[in-house]
């Protein structure tokens, strides 16, 4: 009873296919200029669904006497592949226009086949460029349970986790095959359809067969699911996916999948077919044994059986429009499928008009081989057509079959034997009338040439509901895209496409997904999205501390002219005798220099200022270290030459001191010397000091040599100190010492403070603190040798005489 009942019901959708056939024999053999004297004609016949109708059909197609032929079984194979391999061996030329079949393509087995849609590897490429544009990294696959849906997941989930796409889960659905098994299935499905409702991921791709998406419609309209749910999803459907109903099935609702993307394979629109189509009255057409059943099923209506006297109260009129039908009972435009049957008459029509052009040829053929007068049979047009390369054979990579169709389209024919036509993108809008229609989007063409394979137009696509604000595109992802300045990490137990935003580290950026520093010369900004160029820094005359160290510099040297001018105003009184006056004029004078040399660090460094300006402060201020010094000898030596029998009268005078001078000197300079000639100071650009700012310095060259200046120093300083320390008690009206052990003090406690603080500072601040201790260790030099005796000579002039020299001693 359910083989009677299956018998009866058939994919009215479908028929479509059958008009495609006949309108296109039709128009080529009305077609007076196109195979003259050539009338095209065809016979087909219904599976229903059934491979063993399937088998039946093909193995009767061979018999004259319409009886099966023994000893071939097929039980080990689909029925499609048995039957095709049983074609093949016929010689006979078979066109698959529906499912891609992979296993089909080895070339050695089935030579005379064609498949009307591209290779199913495209349609992968395709759906991966979609899911990459809307940035589609979360979906659901749902396949069907048999050896093309794992093949389908075999060849798919590489290229998807290449692509950094991920399924949330993967469903296995079998097919209501209707009322086999129906409620256990349905059991199954609705637990798919509740996973699906519980994911967030809003894009469920389908891949499957018409049957699949007869199944998955009759469950979504079951009334057990929450539909409500399922409408925030974006449904994907494969080439081989339809919406087809049965006659049971009429008031299926394809709300559900409104906005839905589909591939489809290409086709064209064709005002004439839509004509033909309008045209068609059952009791007009003859010899069509389809198109009575399909207008009963259709339209729900019954032809009267002349042989059976009978009131029918709902009678097929003939007047019934087919632009009325709801979509999954039949589509008015031509359809992908329709124009690839509609193609593949043309094709075998060239090929046969080919032929007749060179008919002289084939005459001589056929006479030697006393076939004239006789029906050609397939196998003989396969030969002929293979030996004159009227028809393209597969495995044979130099054929080149093309050909114009009334379409105005070229089509053509590779070496696997494939139409090269790509496949259509469209959107599905579905309509209250339990109808619906498609709107080509995109397309997907791999032959077209590199970087026009995938099109889509975004503001053609019309979303579903749950997205109906202009301009947004629905999010299908496993969590929010991390926000600019974060980096993805992995949740642990989730698929790679499941990650936590976390910040990215300092001093790096992510404008995307990954953190990565900014190149040497740019900083990330406060958002850490983008790299922003650094700018140039260097202490100059024109900020603030660089103008008031520069004031202070001259200020200070202007006060030591000052002092200098003094002392040789007043060179003549007692206090400037006493002091040794000529080393007092050399102290004051690298003191001079010392406030001078300060401003060399003010500016942008250039190359003879980083050689001068390191040179000039280790050798100026051991100078003046050596002059203090020799200061502090020759009075510690004056004194002891008083004493009665001393040696030290012949260390008396000024070569002593020149001689401490140029001894302390000479060393500084060697130093010096090896600096420049080794490794010398030159300008450099310090990156990575200063976060947003690069710069501008003057690179040591030897950081050894530089503390090696800076350490010989200071030991002067320090035996200064200690020599001051000794003297400051000798008997002396104008011993000067105690203010030398001060100074000494000061410009010690500069220099050891400098260098913990230079090394903890960055960029221009360490010119500023170079800066800063040699003025204030200067400074201090000045201030406690000098401002005393000044004092003396400015407001106590009567303490500057020889009277009040001689009442002190006493």
């Amino acid at each position: 009873v359910l083989d009677s009942l299956v018998l009866l019901l058939v994919v009215t959708k479908n028929y479509q296919h059958v008009l495609a056939l006949v309108f296109a024999v039709t128009e080529i053999n009305e077609n007076q200029h196109f195979l003259p004297n050539i009338s095209l004609g065809f016979h087909i016949s219904e599976s229903y669904f059934s491979a063993r109708r399937y088998y039946h059909i093909a193995l009767d197609f061979f018999s004259a006497t319409h009886t099966l032929i023994p000893n071939y079984k097929c039980n080990n194979q689909s029925s499609l592949i048995a039957n095709v391999k049983f074609l093949d061996l016929s010689q006979c030329f078979t066109f698959l226009y529906g499912d891609f079949a992979p296993m089909m393509r080895d070339q050695s087995h089935f030579v005379s086949l064609y498949q009307l849609v591209p290779n199913e590897i495209y349609q992968y490429k395709g759906i991966v460029q979609l899911l990459l544009h809307f940035r589609w990294k979360w979906i659901c696959l749902m396949i069907f349970n048999d050896d093309g849906g794992e093949l389908f997941l075999k060849n798919m989930l590489p290229i998807l986790f290449e692509n950094g796409i991920c399924p949330a889960f993967i469903a296995r659905i079998s097919v209501l095959v209707f009322f086999e098994d129906y409620a256990s299935a349905q059991i199954k499905w609705h637990k798919i359809l509740l996973d699906v409702i519980k994911s967030e991921a809003n894009v469920i791709f389908v891949h499957g067969e018409t049957r699949t998406m007869l199944s998955l419609m009759i469950v979504l309209n079951s009334g057990h699911t929450d539909d409500d749910k399922l409408f925030g999803k974006v449904w994907i459907m494969a080439v081989q996916l339809d919406f087809a109903a049965l006659v049971l099935h009429k008031d299926l609702n394809l709300e559900i999948f409104h906005g839905a993307l589909a591939f489809t394979p290409h086709t064209h629109e064709m005002p004439e077919f839509q004509a033909f189509l309008q045209s068609l009255n059952p009791y007009l057409v003859k010899r069509d044994g389809f198109i009575q059943t399909f207008w009963e099923q259709a339209f729900g209506c019954s032809f009267l059986n002349t042989n059976i006297q009978e009131n029918i109260e709902n009678s097929c009129t003939g007047e019934e429009r087919l632009e009325s039908l709801p979509g999954p009972f039949f589509e008015m435009s031509m359809t992908g499928h329709s124009y690839s049957i509609y193609n593949t008459a043309y094709a075998l029509a060239n090929s046969i008009s080919i032929i007749d052009s060179s008919i002289s040829a084939f005459k001589k053929t056929f006479a030697r081989r006393g076939i004239e007068n006789r029906i050609l049979q397939p196998w003989q047009v396969i030969k002929h057509f293979s030996r004159f390369n009227y028809m393209p054979l597969r495995n044979n990579s130099s054929t080149n079959f093309s050909f114009n169709n009334t379409a105005g389209e070229l089509i053509h024919l590779n070496e696997y034997g494939e139409f090269t036509v790509g496949f259509d993108i469209t959107n599905v809008i579905t309509f209250p009338n339990k109808s619906f229609t498609r709107i080509k989007v995109g397309k997907m063409n791999p032959w077209t040439g590199q970087g026009t394979e995938f099109s889509v137009s975004e503001d053609s696509i019309i979303w579903p509901s749950n997205f109906n604000q202009v301009g947004v595109i629905p999010l299908s992802l496993c969590n929010v895209i991390c926000p600019p300045g974060c980096h993805k990490k992995k949740k642990e137990g989730k698929p790679f496409c499941c990650y936590d935003c976390v910040r990215c580290s300092e001093g790096k950026v992510s404008p995307q997904a990954a953190c990565n520093s900014c190149q040497e010369d740019h900083y990330p900004n406060k958002e850490q999205n983008q790299c922003i160029p650094k700018m140039f820094s260097f202490l100059s005359y024109e900020e603030p501390l660089g103008m008031a160290l520069a004031i202070s510099s001259y200020f200070f040297f202007f006060i030591t002219v000052w002092i200098l001018w003094i002392f040789i105003k007043y060179r003549n009184t007692p206090i400037i005798k006493a002091n040794n006056r000529s080393l007092t004029y050399t102290i004051l004078v690298f003191l001079l220099l010392c406030f001078l040399s300060s401003s060399l660090f003010i500016g942008q460094p250039q190359k003879l200022t980083c050689l001068f300006r390191q040179m000039a402060f280790g050798i100026i201020f051991s100078v003046a270290v050596s002059c203090v010094l020799a200061k502090n000898v020759t009075v510690i030596v004056a004194f002891l030459a008083t004493q009665p029998g001393s040696r030290m009268r012949k260390w008396m005078g000024k070569k002593l001191a020149n001689a401490i001078i140029l001894f302390c000197f000479s060393i500084q300079a060697a130093i010096c010397f090896i600096w420049l000639a080794t490794t010398p100071p030159f300008p450099d650009f310090d990156m990575h000091s200063m976060a947003e700012e690069i710069v501008l310095e003057c690179n040591d060259g030897s950081t050894a040599i530089f503390y090696c200046v800076l350490g010989y120093m200071g030991f002067l300083a320090f035996v200064s100190f200690l020599v001051a320390f000794l003297a400051r008690k000798l008997p002396d009206s104008f011993n000067e010492a105690k203010f030398i052990t001060f100074s000494m003090l000061v410009f010690c406690s500069v220099w050891i403070s400098f260098i913990p603080t230079y090394l903890s500072t960055k960029g221009k601040y360490m010119v500023v603190v170079k800066i800063f201790s040699m003025l204030a260790s200067t400074t201090g030099l000045l201030a406690f040798i000098f401002f005393p005796k000044c004092y003396i000579i400015l407001l106590r002039p009567e303490l500057n005489k020889r009277d009040a020299i001689i009442k002190r001693k006493r």
